[in-house]
């Protein structure tokens, strides 16, 4: 196939090239710090100077680049961010309304379990019977109990 004419291949090969040769400047850059006795410097430099060698090696540079060019793909991040947004609405939506149930409030405690025996139900019904005599503990103790009747306890 003479003449044919592969840009797609030409250009990963160019970036493959770029990535390879960042590699190898940041590994002169920590040798060059290692000579210079700054050997925790110089290691953490040759650590992120072979990250873009193992992308080319690894395959995620053609990867990255056949995803960024593709027309399909890009169609793909449209549906994810379509879905993401429907999640999202009907997220607010649903706290919107739980919120409005919670606010309307009724007489029946939302803290008892849907599976709740008949007995646990009435008991969270009924107001708690108040002690026959109220001394200077029991007052220390109405926010407490103020608290707790008001969230179903």
């Amino acid at each position: 196939m003479e003449g044919t004419h592969h840009p797609d291949l030409e250009d990963r090969m160019l970036a493959e090239t770029i990535f390879s040769a960042v590699s190898a400047a940041g590994l002169g850059i920590a040798a060059i710090t290692a000579y210079r006795k700054k050997y925790l410097s110089a290691a953490r430099i040759a650590g992120w100077s072979l990250v873009p060698l193992g992308l080319v090696m690894t395959g995620a540079v053609e990867w990255a680049f056949d995803t960024v060019f593709s027309p399909v793909a890009w169609a793909g991040f449209g549906v994810l961010g379509a879905a993401w947004l429907l999640l999202l609405t009907t997220r607010g939506v649903e706290r919107r309304r739980g919120g409005r149930k919670a606010a309307g409030g009724g007489a029946e405690p939302a803290a008892v379990a849907p599976g709740a025996s008949t007995p646990s139900r009435q008991a969270l019904g009924r107001p708690a019977a108040a002690p026959a005599s109220r001394g200077a503990d029991a007052e220390d103790f109405s926010d407490i109990e103020a608290i707790l009747k008001k969230h179903g306890i």
